[in-house]
């Protein structure tokens, strides 16, 4: 399963999937504790930084990318995928 977050409200996430047709559902974090826990964020950051953690069916983290770039970050998480077993 695939899910996104960012600090938006449900409504303006809701709009930002149907605008771009985005495949995903996303999260609210408008209180910022999961962008903080899983340190996409600071307490005074007014946006997260743009980050992907794979977390394993156990509910554990697996990997963390701290600098996703789009065109490459399949790749890279099938790869961990693959190395995972």
């Amino acid at each position: 399963m695939i899910l996104g977050c960012s600090m938006d409200s449900p409504e303006d996430n809701r709009a930002f999937k149907e605008k771009f047709d985005f495949p995903y559902d996303l999260l609210s974090d408008m209180d910022k504790s999961m962008s903080i826990a899983y340190g996409a964020a600071e307490e005074d950051s007014p946006r997260p930084a743009r980050i992907s953690v794979l977390v394993d069916p156990d509910g554990k983290v697996a990997a963390v990318y701290p600098k996703v770039t789009p065109a490459d970050h399949p790749d890279e998480v099938l790869a961990t995928l693959n190395s995972l077993g």
